[in-house]
């Protein structure tokens, strides 16, 4: 198994991009159960928004516009402790949603987003999105199946930060990059894994060290080779 450190090796560029919003909508696990009509109806309500690295999406308190689609790119949400040191809470990529909860209940956003990569997005306004389940039992339903299972990863996290060392959340991480495209790719930089991980890049690298040791992965150039998805696995307790 082979990673592009921190990026895993197939590029944003090779993805195959929907032509058509209505397309695009058609691989969000939202709105999989629509047909073409409806969701080019849905389109119609919605804002295109375009970011470049390093801009600000949305910050934490202020309005909430809506929930955020993305169609092609990288962004993280994060939140700032006084110091204003960063913690980035989920890292996420094309296809992907994010700030329901503050269109859902109508509060400020709950945390800030901020672009890792040049980023396309798409904006479904508070409004349209609570009329949808107000609506449609079965995407309620949706919605909540959804949400539910980012809870339950929220969990997982708050696990992981708590319960473990470096070295087995590193370890978690690189199992979870090979098989989620959004945890790498352009943007995704070894201090933003290190942010996610509650940790600094120079523990990073002296833990990537220490699993290579170990023969969990090497290093070839740029990438990152697993070598050994066992003892990897055993050094993350799964």
């Amino acid at each position: 198994m082979l990673l592009e450190w921190p990026t895993i090796s197939k590029q944003l560029n090779e993805v195959d991009v929907p032509p058509t919003l209505s397309e695009a909508l058609g691989r969000v696990v939202y709105f999989k159960a629509f047909d073409e009509p409806r969701r080019a109806q849905l389109a119609e309500q919605m804002i295109r928004q375009h970011f470049l690295p390093g801009e600000t999406i949305f910050l934490e308190g202020n309005p909430t516009l809506g929930m955020w689609i993305i169609e092609r790119g990288r962004i993280k949400v994060y939140k700032l402790n006084p110091n204003g040191e960063e913690h980035v809470l989920r890292l996420l990529g094309d296809g992907d949603t994010f700030n329901e909860i503050g269109a859902l209940d109508g509060g400020a956003n709950p945390a800030n987003a901020g672009a890792l990569s040049e980023t396309t997005m798409w904006v479904l306004p508070s409004a349209a999105l609570q009329n949808l389940i107000a609506t449609d039992g079965v995407f309620a339903l949706k919605v909540v199946q959804v949400l539910s299972g980012k809870v339950r990863g929220l969990v997982n996290q708050i696990e992981n930060l708590t319960l473990y060392s470096v070295m087995v959340r590193l370890a978690r991480f690189l199992l979870q990059q090979a098989e989620d495209p959004a945890l790498s790719g352009p943007g995704v930089t070894r201090a933003t894994i290190a942010a996610h991980l509650a940790t600094t890049p120079q523990t990073v690298s002296t833990t990537l060290r220490e699993l290579e040791l170990a023969g969990a992965i090497r290093f070839d150039r740029h990438m990152i080779l697993i070598t050994d998805e066992s003892i990897l696995r055993s050094i993350a307790m799964l």
